[in-house]
């Protein structure tokens, strides 16, 4: 994947002097960086636009452009790096803000521009921006619409949750309840409290959802096994939501709420983290269960720092577990009990055939490779970097090539080969690329 370092510059002050265009909490030497890469599509048909353009500048000086790049065939930018606080900010609770923010306008000729402000960036990872631009219309205003994204939960000021029974009577809940768990291709987040019947919602693809949340209530520095026993978390009390269908059994036609006192926080537009994106991808079919019990388990926890939480997970006390060298499932049973285990479903809705529970590879064949080739054919009218093959269900060099220069444009590793991650982001492009305009 193409990558460049950014020049720092000191540019000069009225004084003739160097006047620094950073703030003085970050450092600007290249150990005190974060990676960022933008990808843009269309809002209408889900399509990579190229030559895009995003200029970047400090959430303190947004009129000073400090870095502008653009994006390829793809929809993709290159890597670049910017600064931020130091890494050691994000390890332990501290006053300081651990992550640096930045202003970023995008744009594209024939597409309504777009303003993301406070877009985060940590040391040591990548942030990953997508954004989606809507097609130009003579009755649409020249301004680009504003996306502010608040503060961290770990950083700024939220309620508290409101603690809920880990598992819900279904029974008193009527018909409204699913028969098996099933990992849901969108789920509706309502942005505000469940009561707020002025707050927008959002469709949202599932995954997408998970690592937004994670990448609002953790940090993406913070241990593996840390990260994904979040995670795991996050997905067994959305789960929940989805299984029990608890908002809609009280009348509401959203799954979840962005309120941290009842859910948790979503925010529209925010960057994700790449450590946080390749841990979803990882373990998204995967949930939390207790012996006996069906559905998800109602996964709550608290920040442990501003919140204590007995009985619950804490955030911070998870991280330093991690420090330690707890596994995940070590971390989750150390809050909530011995008898928490981690279970999955190989239920998956909007893939048109779900993962065959082995890696497609040269020699294979079958069902499930044609199915890819199919899938891949569709995808090269977005992405022309990727060759068209033929689709006869044999996997051959000229399968893996294909597989391979996806792996490429997408960031996976590139092995020219389907695992269970390859095979669910090829199935999630193709729908996207494939369902024109049905959810613009």
């Amino acid at each position: 994947m193409p990558r460049f370092f950014s020049v720092f510059y000191a540019p000069e002050d009225t004084e003739g002097g160097a006047a620094s265009v950073y703030p003085a909490t970050m450092d600007t030497s290249a150990s005190n960086t974060g990676g960022f890469q933008a990808e843009i599509t269309s809002l209408s048909d889900n399509f990579p636009i190229e030559n895009a353009t995003i200029d970047i500048a400090t959430v303190e000086n947004p009129s000073r452009i400090l870095e502008e790049v653009k994006t390829s065939s793809s929809g993709l930018t290159p890597l670049i790096y910017l600064p931020a606080p130091p890494l050691e900010y994000s390890m332990t609770p501290s006053e300081i803000r651990p992550y640096s923010e930045y202003v970023l306008n995008i744009s594209a000729p024939g597409y309504e521009p777009i303003q993301i402000n406070g877009a985060e960036i940590l040391a040591g990872v990548v942030a990953k921006q997508s954004a989606s631009l809507l097609p130009q219309s003579p009755s649409m205003p020249d301004s680009a619409e504003e996306f502010v994204i608040p503060d961290h939960t770990l950083y700024g000021e939220y309620p508290p949750k409101i603690v809920e029974e880990e598992v819900k009577d279904v029974a008193s809940l009527g018909e409204i309840v699913l028969q098996s768990v099933v990992i849901p291709e969108f789920i509706v987040v309502h942005d505000g409290l469940p009561s707020n019947s002025n707050a927008k919602n959002y469709y949202v693809r599932y995954r997408d959802y998970i690592k937004n949340v994670a990448s609002s209530e953790i940090y993406a520095t913070w241990p593996e096994s840390t990260i994904y026993a979040n995670i795991l978390a996050i997905q067994s009390f959305t789960l929940n939501r989805v299984y029990t269908e608890w908002y809609r059994s009280k009348g509401y036609n959203f799954t979840i709420t962005s309120s941290t006192a009842y859910d948790h926080k979503w925010i529209p537009e925010r960057n994700i983290f790449d450590t946080i994106d390749a841990a979803v991808d990882n373990i998204f079919n995967n949930y939390l269960s207790r012996p006996n019990v069906k559905q998800p388990i109602l996964t709550q926890y608290c920040d442990g720092k501003r919140v204590s939480c007995p009985g619950l997970m804490s955030q911070w006390g998870s991280k330093y577990l991690g420090d330690d060298g707890y596994t995940s499932i070590e971390i989750l049973r150390n809050f909530y009990g011995n008898d928490m285990y981690i279970n999955s479903t190989e239920e998956v809705s909007g893939v048109p055939l779900s993962f065959p529970g082995y890696t497609l590879s040269i020699g294979s064949s079958g069902e499930a490779v044609r199915t890819i080739q199919e899938q891949l054919n569709i995808i090269s009218d977005a992405y022309p970097l990727i060759p068209k093959i033929a689709e006869d269900g044999i996997y051959g060099p000229a399968t893996a090539e294909a597989v391979r220069t996806f792996q490429e444009i997408f960031g996976y590793p590139e092995t020219g080969t389907v695992d269970f991650n390859t095979w669910y982001r090829i199935s999630a492009i193709y729908v996207g690329v494939s369902r024109i305009g049905e959810y613009s």
